[in-house]
């Protein structure tokens, strides 16, 4: 089980989130990830700009065409960072020292096989993968360079991945979010004199993507190195840990699998949402873009729920977990129905600020007077399938979250929309799908509570 110490060092930027009140440490651990989660929204939005202005006339066109594949890879590697965060939060909450040690230096090994694995594969799979997803002959070349590119820097992808997941399960999201915000900043500056100054065009855009990526890797692994905590990575003792291994895997492939699959029923929305036309097309897309802005700022809620659930069970705090899981709840709710409300309220000139199409805004409208309105309830699916994550479960919420979500919304749209083909009757499949999912999570975070509860008092008897 590995050992256990009494006290484990705490430096002013880790959280104890086994003690003292949730509330105040929950938004102290919240508020910087969501500034870095809309941070590199703002930075991602800056690359699609400079190289929408200042690039090819098929600039935008070749990096968009490969987003789908791109955000399949870092869905599975964001996926297996999750497995890192629940062990080291867990192990941290326990204070097992050993077990914590081997979980920091298993995590960075399987990042560094992982990320070359896939800058070698990337290679070589990049052209006929872009082939397959029917990328358009005149952009297909500079697609496949853009992608080589950036699977060439995907170490300092994975790196900065593993090693912020792991500052966070201690509940340091401020060092993250400030290294994230000075690699952005280098980014949107090296996309400027790429594209702009030396005309590399889209491959100027990646170029600057992965330097950025790998400054950030460099500071989040140096910040590993310094500390005097016991997460503390020696570059020497780097090794693969069979049991760690197995259980980042364990939580972190379903995961992944879960993140990636959502895309299946997206597209098959968005496939329907396509033969309404152009027109709705684009006020599917704009209001989309602004709903980003509230998820991305829900998840911050998300990520708490697994770092405070997975400490309190490490230290068997059960009652501390459920209040965990309250609190998360109450404040994405919060976060939900304000800022739901907000672009609600205020469609017409959010959309503006997209398109100055009076239909375009009208049925952008439509989207978010249905979807922004009631997104809370994808916060409460996403705080209980977070902390039934923390607790060590792993394919029990991916199961529950692709049948309620993903297989609800598939079966919506062959069974009731063709009773009402419009597109308010699509788009209401999506608060009606978080709504059962988030029921069915927490039926079975009650039984799963439960169950650890019960194998932890066994432990505790021998």
């Amino acid at each position: 089980m590995g050992g256990r110490t009494d006290k484990m060092k705490k430096d002013r930027y880790s959280i104890d989130m086994v003690e003292g009140p949730l509330f105040p440490k929950i938004l102290l651990f919240s508020i910087p990830l969501v500034l870095t989660n809309l941070l590199q929204l703002t930075f991602n939005a800056a690359d699609t700009i400079v190289v929408g202005r200042f690039g090819s006339r098929n600039s935008i066109a070749a990096v968009g065409s490969t987003a789908s594949m791109l955000n399949f890879i870092i869905s599975i590697s964001i996926g297996m960072s999750i497995g890192t965060s629940v062990l080291v939060s867990k192990y941290f909450g326990a204070k097992r020292k050993k077990d914590l040690t081997d979980t920091v230096h298993t995590s960075i090994m399987l990042a560094i096989m992982l990320a070359l694995v896939v800058s070698v594969l990337g290679q070589f799979v990049a052209k006929p993968a872009l082939h397959l997803m029917g990328s358009p002959d005149d952009v297909i070349d500079l697609s496949v360079l853009y992608v080589r590119i950036y699977f060439a820097g995907f170490p300092g992808i994975l790196l900065y991945t593993f090693g912020s997941a792991i500052l966070r399960a201690v509940g340091d999201t401020r060092r993250p979010l400030m290294y994230l915000t000075l690699s952005g900043v280098v980014n949107v500056c090296l996309n400027l004199v790429f594209v702009i100054v030396f005309h590399l065009d889209v491959a100027g855009v990646a170029l600057a993507t992965i330097i950025s990526q790998l400054i950030s890797a460099i500071l989040v692994i140096r910040c590993l190195m310094k500390t005097e905590e016991e997460y503390r990575l020696d570059i020497r003792k780097l090794k693969i840990t069979k049991d760690r291994l197995f259980e980042i895997i364990r939580v972190g492939v379903p995961a992944g699998l879960q993140s990636s699959l959502f895309s299946v029923s997206n597209m098959l929305i968005q496939s329907t949402v396509n033969t309404f036309g152009s027109t709705v097309m684009s006020g599917n897309a704009t209001s989309g873009s602004i709903e980003g802005f509230i998820y991305t700022t829900m998840n911050a809620m998300y990520q708490a729920s697994i770092s405070f659930t997975g400490q309190n069970y490490g230290a068997g705090r059960f009652d501390r977990i459920k209040k965990v899981l309250a609190e998360c709840l109450l404040t994405v709710t919060v976060i939900g129905v304000v800022m739901g409300l907000l672009a609600r309220f205020f469609a017409p000139q959010l959309l503006g600020i997209y398109t100055t199409d009076p239909e375009v805004i009208r049925y952008g409208t439509i989207r978010l007077t249905l979807i922004a309105s009631t997104y809370f309830l994808c916060g409460w699916m996403d705080v209980l399938c977070g902390c039934m994550r923390g607790l060590g479960y792993a394919v029990l919420p991916m199961i529950v979250s692709l049948v309620g979500a993903c297989g609800f919304r598939i079966l919506w749209i062959f069974t009731v929309f063709p009773l009402d083909p419009t597109i308010r009757m699509l788009y209401v499949s999506y608060p009606i799908s978080w709504a059962l999912t988030a029921v069915a999570h927490l039926i079975c975070f009650i039984l799963c509570m439960r169950k650890v509860k019960s194998i932890w008092k066994r432990r505790i008897t021998v």
